[in-house]
């Protein structure tokens, strides 16, 4: 899991990054003074808590992990359109970019 964020202190601070490490998490930040590397992760972190998060209650850790996991992996990715992607899923945007790109 990649975990993307602004440069903030909480964000850079080194418990925090141990957590993220020992979580197996990545830890992926945007470039500083520029709030356009967040608008795509703000973005997906939008639909993610309001699509998944706000409707479901965990009893575990695996539990919540599963069901985030089969979403981003399962719908977002593959199923869900996106308006920036000319209402394409990131998968067939990306494959259609890639077939441009070779042609």
């Amino acid at each position: 899991m990649i975990f993307h964020t602004d440069r903030g202190s909480t964000y850079t601070a080194g418990a925090f990054t141990a957590l993220c490490r020992r979580l197996e998490i990545r830890q992926s930040m945007g470039r500083v003074g520029s709030c356009f590397d967040n608008a795509a992760a703000e973005a997906f972190f939008s639909s993610l808590e309001w699509e998944v998060l706000s409707r479901n209650d965990f009893d575990t850790t695996s539990r919540a992990r599963a069901v985030v996991i089969d979403w981003c992996y399962g719908f977002y990715n593959h199923r869900r359109r996106h308006s920036a992607a000319g209402g394409l899923s990131p998968i067939n945007y990306e494959n259609a970019a890639l077939t441009r790109d070779a042609a």
